[in-house]
């Protein structure tokens, strides 16, 4: 009897000591865990090929999150709280939009960014919280005692509702770094194998396709050379006609040239307009360079 009161005594301080780690948290939060693993026996291996516990965030946004400065901290059924720092300066720290990052909960931040201060105790109940970079509390959940490669995690990725993972039904497998929701069957692959087994469908199709599509860009191709050669040809009519316009401006006047002269010697010869000469040579004694034409003569 007194072993029954004492235990039911020391499950009252554990819960007492877990709800005083707990605060309230932001309801904005852009980054929020996503699954934790307290007992890693043949789970996923770390970086240097140790079975350790793990926790997972989560980045909810559409835009890449840096969590340099943010605060992971652990509580495990008493008030003392363990809080570790995520260095700055390692880009690895920037989660892309809708991705995840993973800590290792093995109490050696001196392996790398990713492995923090804080040890998960895998047959207590576990209280885990993230923190921004301001002191604001992000996100808080508060872990069951789980056995080997078990995980607590959202039924998806943000998801309210938590769950255990690691059994062996459909979307209960333990998912470090990936979406918690995993799908096994794709029923429109099914239903598409069920009608055309042989595949025959599949390649009718595809061909079909192909082929309109290479008719489609013939004529396409066809009728804009076409539409180039008739815009062409138009250029060169009127670059034509515009040569035979001033062709005949140039042969019209030329022929008026022609009937010009041809009237003025009909003129001449018919109104007998000519130098009449008399034969006479006069020989004067005050010549100048004008009427000097006697320097002309012979002796």
């Amino acid at each position: 009897m007194k072993k029954i009161h004492l235990g039911i005594l020391l499950s009252l301080f554990s819960f007492v000591g877990l709800t005083s780690c707990g605060e309230t948290e932001s309801e904005d939060s852009k980054v929020l865990l996503n699954e934790v693993l307290t007992l890693n026996k043949g789970n996923f291996q770390d970086d240097y090929g140790v079975h350790n516990a793990w926790i997972e965030v989560f980045n909810t946004s559409f835009g890449t999150v840096d969590i340099a400065g943010y605060k992971l901290a652990v509580c495990s059924g008493s008030n003392d709280t363990i809080f570790y720092v995520v260095p700055k300066g390692d880009v690895q720290t920037k989660i892309k939009p809708r991705q995840h990052a993973l800590f290792w909960a093995d109490g050696k931040p001196n392996r790398g960014t990713f492995h923090i201060t804080c040890k998960l105790d895998s047959a207590r109940t576990n209280w885990v919280g993230l923190y921004d970079n301001g002191g604001k509390l992000l996100d808080q959940v508060k872990v069951p005692v789980l056995q080997a490669d078990h995980s607590y995690a959202r039924l998806d990725d943000a998801n309210e509702e938590w769950v255990v993972k690691g059994g062996n039904e459909a979307n209960s497998y333990v998912t470090p770094s990936t979406n918690n929701m995993t799908i096994e069957k794709n029923s429109k692959q099914e239903k598409f194998a069920e009608s055309d087994a042989t595949g025959v469908g599949m390649a009718i199709t595809a061909m079909s396709v192909v082929f309109s599509g290479l008719i489609i860009l013939y004529v396409m191709f066809r009728l804009l050379g076409l539409g180039m050669q008739s815009k062409k040809s138009t250029e060169s009519k009127s670059v034509e006609t515009k040569a035979e316009d001033k062709s005949v401006g140039k042969s019209t006047e030329k022929e008026g040239e022609i009937y010009a002269a041809i009237a003025m010697a009909l003129h001449e010869e018919l109104g007998n307009v000519h130098d009449e000469e008399s034969g006479i040579l006069t020989i004067a004694r005050n010549t100048s360079e004008w009427n000097a034409k006697h320097q002309l003569l012979r002796k």
